[in-house]
């Protein structure tokens, strides 16, 4: 059994492939949570103003001014 010598460019290279890969796992998550971020914004921000719109009508006063 003859045992190989690791060498300072097998680890570079090595950490080099590991990290490309935790990079592009990174950039695959960054873009989809960024696109449910948004999403979720403007259903938050829909959902404030029809329930701001119910709540406005709900108090609206209505006079009404008659001449004589």
């Amino acid at each position: 059994m003859a045992q190989q010598r690791i060498t300072r460019d097998d680890l570079e290279t090595r950490f080099r492939q590991l990290q490309d890969n935790v990079q592009g796992r990174v950039e695959d998550k960054k873009q989809t949570l960024l696109t449910a971020g948004v999403v979720a914004g403007v259903v938050l921000l829909l959902l404030v103003f029809f329930l701001g719109n119910r709540r406005g009508k709900k108090k609206t006063t209505l006079v009404e001014i008659r001449r004589v």
